[in-house]
Formats: structure tokens, sequence, C-alpha cells
């Protein structure tokens, strides 16, 4: 692809929407900033050439003019001294370097309309160039805070796996306290009589009380 179709895609492309399209905006807009850069350098280069060209014919313009106004003067010469043959060469000379001026005038003219137009590609394309360079730094700036969001957000459920953890362990403590608690109450009444036992108790002993006595009794007789 020739400098001027890929300087005239960049110009025409909507920077935006291209990435807006892409799977991935960062890797495309540095795939763009690459392509401006390495085409800003080749109409670089390119201009560079073309000044070179316009020094090159202004200096060969000045000299066409300059001899063209010499063979004027010694064709005027040859005819003050009578020299018409003289005169009729030297405005041959004049006359075919007044040709050269003129070309060398109309190749100026294009190297000038060259050179303008490389210059205005150039600060259209580092104007371009440079949009997408903060585009790029705006795109970076949010995958970085992407990521620390992202990172955030994992902390956070990590501390809310934690503290769900951590509640779970509580109550699992506190169900075990109650349980042991039940246990040692159950152990405790089991070791003290009830009141019915107190009872119960009271009746056997009468009881034996009153055997030992007929028995005591029968052994008198």
């Amino acid at each position: 692809m020739g400098i001027f179709s890929r300087f005239k895609d960049i110009v025409s492309s909507n920077l935006n929407a291209m990435l807006d399209k892409a799977e991935d905006p960062e890797k495309m807009i540095k795939l763009m900033i690459n392509e401006m850069e390495e085409t800003l350098v080749e109409i670089k280069a390119s201009c560079a050439g073309a000044m070179a060209d316009q020094k090159k014919v202004e200096k060969l313009l000045g000299a066409a003019r300059t001899r063209a106004e010499d063979w004027k003067a010694k064709a005027e010469l040859a005819i003050d001294k009578g020299r018409e043959d003289l005169a009729r060469e030297a405005l041959v000379e004049k006359n075919r370097l007044v040709e050269a001026v003129e070309n060398f005038d109309r190749e100026l003219s294009e190297l000038d309309q060259v050179v303008a137009r490389y210059r205005e590609d150039m600060s259209v394309l580092e104007e371009k160039l440079d949009a997408a360079r903060k585009k790029h730094r705006v795109l970076v700036q949010r995958q970085i805070q992407a990521v620390k969001s992202q990172k955030t957000s994992q902390a956070a459920r990590r501390s809310d796996s934690l503290e769900a953890v951590s509640r779970f362990d509580r109550m699992e403590s506190r169900i075990e306290r109650m349980e042991a608690e039940a246990e040692l109450d159950r152990a405790s009444r089991s070791k003290s009589p009830t009141l019915d036992d107190q009872f119960h108790s009271l009746i056997h002993d009468e009881k034996i009380e009153k055997e030992l006595q007929d028995l005591k009794s029968r052994k008198q007789q």
C-alpha cells in the first residue's frame, strides 16, 4: 500500500468506532499508533526529499536566468560590433535558456505544492496521532482501574466468605456450649435425689423399721 493510500485510510478512519468494535481495544489502538508513526516517518522523509529537490531546482533556475541574461548581453554586444551572425547565435542560446527557466519555474511551482501538501499531511497526521495517544492513555487508565476494581471486589468477596465462616464457627461454638451445659444439667439432676425419690425413700425406711420392730418383738417372746 502506498504512502498516500495509507494516509488516506488513517485520516478517514473513525477511531472511536473502530475501538468499539475491537475485541481488544488497547491492542487495536497500539497497532494504529504504530501505523501512524510509520506513515508519519515516511511522509517526513518524502517531504525532506521534495525540499532537497526544491533547493536543487532553485539553483538551476537561478543559474539558467543568469546565463540567459548573459547571452542577451552578448547578443547586444554582437549587434553593436556589427556581428549579426554572432548575435543570432547568442539569441538562440538565450532562448534555449529562457525555455529552461520556464521549465524550472514550473517544476519549482509543482515542488512547492508537493512540499505544502506534505506539510499539511504531517500536521493532520500528527493531530490524529496525538488524539490516538491520548485515547491509548485513557484506555490504559481504564484498564488499571478495572483491574483495581476487580481485585477490590475479589478481596471483598474473600472478606465476606471469611466473615461467614467466622459467624458459623461462633454459632457452632455457642451450640456446643449450650449442649455441654445441658449435659451438665442432666448429670447434675441424675446425682441429686428428686422429690419422688425422697418420699419413696421415707416409705421404704418406714417399712424396714416396722419389719425390724416386729422381728424384735418375736424374739423377745
